[in-house]
């Protein structure tokens, strides 16, 4: 239960800290779902397209704080998971043409891969957090989603210079 510490600031306990992450990241998952829609309204650009992982890529700070870290072997199996789990975001990442510009596609299955890969990320972190700290558990998913956000940007890269390619063939 959350109280008032003796020292004049909250205290929750570790279930509830937990049960208020999940929400905060279901709140960060609509949102996301939300942006994605709104982005397809807007031409895509290079910087759209690398800005988020180089953005995402500063969390690596987190490693110089000792009690973020865990071991080498679990950080690369995340990473080979995040690799794996950026297929379904790569497949159903498409663009095309319109007016002139370069749009990214709507597409219902990629809501449906982003709520199915929100899903599982629930999942993942009450299994990992069995064995690990919070902190620890917060780092791993960490390492997943930047080996999902990586290869997925990059994929759009390709995806993205070959319409441009095409386009300025073409005009």
């Amino acid at each position: 239960m959350a109280h008032l510490h003796s020292s004049g600031w909250f205290h929750l306990s570790a279930a509830h800290l937990r049960t208020l992450l999940m929400v905060g990241s279901a709140g960060m998952a609509l949102l996301v779902m939300r942006l994605r829609v709104k982005a397809a309204e807007k031409p895509a650009s290079r910087k759209k397209i690398v800005m988020p992982p180089l953005g995402m890529s500063t969390g690596f700070l987190m490693f110089a704080m000792p009690w973020m870290r865990f071991d080498l072997r679990i950080a690369l199996a995340a990473f080979a998971a995040g690799l794996l789990l950026s297929l379904p975001l790569i497949r159903t990442s498409r663009f095309e043409v319109r007016d002139g510009e370069v749009y990214l596609q709507r597409s219902k299955a990629f809501l449906l891969v982003l709520i199915g890969l929100f899903a599982l990320r629930i999942v993942l972190h009450e299994a990992v957090g069995q064995y690990l700290s919070l902190a620890q558990t917060g780092s791993v998913l960490f390492v997943l989603a930047y080996g999902m956000m990586a290869p997925w940007r990059a994929a759009m890269w390709v995806g993205y210079q070959k319409v441009r390619r095409t386009l300025t063939e073409e005009g």
